[in-house]
């Protein structure tokens, strides 16, 4: 998909031709539409197709007057059970001088909110500016996923006193990934923001300043987030072995228990059908089985005491 958008009295229009000053909108684009914009942009396929490749990490590069910038969005699933997962993929960010192009693999939700006015006062003319809301917005959704991961989080550790099941703890497991996902995209988009910092590869305006720390402080607080919940679902894995080993053990005693206490009636029956003479009662049927439930009684009294059921 390619779309071209340009602004006029604070909203974003789109357009059928690329204007200067445009947006141009990349969402899994073929061959052809990335040799269009290479064309109209001045610019190797190689910076279009640096984002179409899931497993691209973060990083910038430039060339004089161009600039390519790759960050990781994220994404929530859901599997063929309705569980919710959530990844990362690549979007890349491209600063020309007459442009600034985003391509991406899948259609992004912080871009789709961009492209529908969902976001206010953006500028695909102010470059630097643009950028910035959108890394804005990015660090928005990623804090949003984390608090539905806790969300998620809390419902699954209250079924902690309920009889654990295999979904619970797999359903965990994916949320631990999923966070290391985070941490990892995380950690390299500071890293990516720094670089541009230091390096001046955006122009940044006075008035961009304020709102370039205002986005690094929305990382930080998604990273250190992450950093929090991905501790929590370890304790809470931990605890959910534990739940089941101690739930091991008790169904264990339990079995044992009532395996000492049905060997009883055995024993006393063999004992009263030996063939040997003398016996008390030996013909009497109500004898053994008294003797049975009194021994019987005593067994389950100290096994009580001794907490075995």
């Amino acid at each position: 998909m390619l779309s071209f958008f340009t602004c006029t009295q604070g909203k974003l229009y789109t357009v059928e031709e690329a204007k200067k000053g445009c947006w141009i909108y990349m969402v899994n684009p073929d061959n052809e539409e990335i040799d269009s914009v290479c064309t109209l942009a001045g610019i190797e396929a190689e910076y279009i197709r640096a984002a179409l490749d899931e497993e691209e990490m973060g990083r910038v590069e430039n060339d004089e007057d161009k600039t390519l910038v790759v960050v990781d969005a994220p994404v929530a699933l859901k599997d063929d059970n309705g569980s919710v997962t959530y990844s990362t993929f690549p979007i890349g960010v491209v600063f020309t001088t007459d442009y600034i192009i985003t391509v991406s693999l899948k259609e992004n939700s912080v871009l789709k909110d961009i492209s529908e006015g969902r976001i206010k006062s953006i500028n695909p003319s102010l470059k630097s500016r643009f950028f910035l809301k959108m890394m804005l917005a990015l660090a928005a959704r990623y804090v949003q996923y984390l608090k539905q991961i806790d969300k998620i989080t809390v419902y699954i550790e209250n079924q902690l006193n309920k009889p654990t099941k295999n979904q619970e703890i797999i359903q965990l497991m994916e949320l631990s990934k999923s966070l290391v996902y985070f941490k990892t995209s995380l950690k390299s988009i500071e890293t990516t923001l720094h670089k541009v910092e230091r390096g001046r590869l955006i122009k940044l305006y006075e008035d961009d300043e304020e709102l370039f720390d205002d986005v690094m402080i929305e990382f930080r607080q998604a990273r250190e987030m992450a950093d929090i919940y991905a501790s929590i679902i370890a304790v809470m894995i931990d605890a959910f072995a534990s739940v089941v080993s101690n739930n091991l053990n008790l169904v264990m005693k339990l079995l044992a228990s009532i395996t000492i206490i049905m060997s009883v009636p055995t024993i006393v029956s063999g004992f009263f059908g030996m063939n040997v003479e003398g016996i008390p009662l030996a013909q009497s049927f109500w004898f053994p089985v008294g003797v049975s439930a009194l021994i019987i009684g005593i067994v389950a009294f100290i096994l009580g005491r001794k907490k075995m059921f």
